[in-house]
C-alpha cells in the first residue's frame, strides 16, 4: 500500500484577514508535497477562489455568538457542537499530521477536534490582540504564531513572531520600485475592508476632490466600496471629473498597490502585511468597532516607523484627510522615506517561518 503524503488541516473563519494567510500557507505546503484541507463555513467559502484546486474545501457547521437575534444566539452552541462532532469523526479517519487555526468561529470545530484527539495543533493570530477563538485555544495548542508584534497573550502562553503570511501574488510584488509623487500620472488605492468600508466611502472622495487641481489632473483612484455605496461613490467621482475605478473587491490588489503613490486603508492585519511587503506610504484609519481596538495595535509598527499616518476614526473628516493626502503628494522625498520604512517593517519570510513551525510539529509527533 502506497503511503499518502501528510495531511495539513487549515481552519479559518470567513474574512480575508483569516483566509489570506491561510491561503499563503496552503500554497507552500502543496509545493512541499503535503495534502491540504481547508475547514471553514459557508461565509468563508466565498474567499476560497484563490486557493489551489488541490486544496480540499470542507464546510463545517459553526456559528458566531455575537451576531443575529436571540434565536440564532441560542442555536449557536448547538451548531458549534455539531460541527465539533463532525470534525472529530472526520479527523479519526484522516489523522492529519498538523491542524492550524487562523481564527474566526469556523475554526472552532477543527481545533476542538484536534484538541480532543491530541493531534498536533497550533494557531496563527494576525492581529496585535488575540481574537476570541484564539484566546480560547491559546493554552490548548502546542504552538502560537503571531503576525503582529507584540501581541497580548494569556498568562502562560508563549508565541513566536512569524509575521503575517501574504499570498503569492503579493510576494511577486515584494519591494517593487516606488515611483514618488510628481507631475505625471499617479494612483491612490483605497481599501476599506469587508466591514469598515462605509466611512472611507464617506470621507475619501470628498477629501480627494478638495486637493489642488495640480494633483487632480494626474490622479487615478482605485476605491474599494461596498455594493450599497458603489453608485454614490462612483457618481461623486464622476461629478468631480476624477478618474476612479470603484469596486466591492479588486482581484489585483497587489498590482494596484505596487503602482500606487499612496494607500488609504483600514488597519486590518492582511492589509498591513501587504503594504509592508510591497512597501508603500499609507494613511491608516483603524476600524473603531474592532474587538479590543486590535486595528490600532496592528497599525502601531508602521506608524512608529514613519511609514504610515494614523487618523483615528473619531477624527476622520474629509478636511483632515485631504490635509494628510496633500502632505504625502507634495513631498516626494518624504514619500520615498515612508515607502522604505514600510518595506523595512515587512516580513516577506512570514510564510516560511510558519511552514517551519508546521513541519516541526509534524516531526515532533513522528519522532516522539
Amino acid at each position: 500500500m502506497v503511503k499518502q503524503p501528510p495531511l495539513l488541516v487549515i481552519a479559518a473563519g470567513g474574512t480575508g484577514g483569516h483566509m489570506f494567510p491561510a491561503q499563503a500557507l496552503s500554497e507552500v505546503m502543496l509545493k512541499k508535497g503535503w495534502r491540504v484541507k481547508l475547514s471553514t463555513d459557508a461565509r468563508g467559502a466565498r474567499y476560497t477562489s484563490g486557493f489551489s484546486h488541490a486544496v480540499k474545501i470542507e464546510q463545517v457547521a459553526s456559528a458566531t455568538l455575537s451576531r443575529g437575534g436571540i434565536g440564532a444566539k441560542l442555536m449557536a452552541p448547538l451548531r458549534i457542537v455539531g460541527g465539533v462532532l463532525s470534525a472529530t469523526f472526520q479527523m479519526l479517519r484522516e489523522r492529519p499530521a498538523v491542524v492550524v487555526g487562523f481564527g474566526g468561529y469556523p475554526s472552532i470545530p477543527a481545533l476542538a477536534a484536534a484538541w480532543i484527539l491530541r493531534r498536533p495543533r497550533m494557531i496563527h493570530e494576525q492581529n496585535g490582540v488575540l481574537g476570541r477563538v484564539n484566546q480560547v485555544f491559546a493554552t490548548r495548542v502546542e504552538a502560537i504564531a503571531c503576525g503582529t508584534w507584540p501581541t497580548d497573550l494569556p498568562e502562560g502562553a508563549e508565541a513566536a513572531h512569524t509575521g503575517n503570511p501574504v499570498r503569492g501574488a503579493v510576494m511577486k510584488r515584494q519591494g517593487a520600485p516606488y515611483i514618488p509623487p510628481g507631475d505625471y500620472p499617479m494612483t491612490i488605492l483605497v481599501m476599506g475592508g469587508s466591514q469598515g468600508a462605509r466611512i472611507l466611502s464617506d470621507a475619501v472622495p470628498a477629501a480627494i476632490a478638495s486637493l489642488p487641481k495640480k494633483y487632480l489632473k494626474n490622479l487615478r483612484v482605485f476605491h474599494q466600496a461596498r455594493d450599497e455605496d458603489h453608485d454614490r461613490v462612483t457618481q461623486f467621482y464622476a461629478e468631480h471629473a476624477i478618474s476612479a475605478d470603484v469596486r466591492p473587491f479588486f482581484q489585483n490588489v497587489p498590482g494596484h498597490m505596487s503602482e500606487a503613490q499612496l494607500v488609504i486603508s483600514r488597519a486590518g492585519a492582511s492589509s498591513i502585511a501587504d503594504i509592508s511587503v510591497i512597501g508603500r506610504p499609507a494613511i491608516l484609519v483603524p476600524y473603531a468597532a474592532a474587538s479590543a481596538d486590535h486595528q490600532s495595535a496592528n497599525a502601531r509598527g508602521l506608524v512608529q516607523a514613519g511609514a504610515a499616518i494614523l487618523i483615528p476614526e473619531s477624527r476622520l473628516t474629509s478636511e483632515a484627510l485631504c490635509e494628510q493626502i496633500e502632505a504625502v503628494l507634495s513631498n516626494p522625498d518624504g514619500a520615498v522615506k515612508m515607502a522604505h520604512a514600510a518595506l523595512a517593517e515587512g516580513r516577506p519570510d512570514a510564510t516560511d517561518r510558519l511552514v517551519e513551525m508546521v513541519e516541526a510539529l509534524a516531526s515532533e509527533r513522528y519522532t516522539a
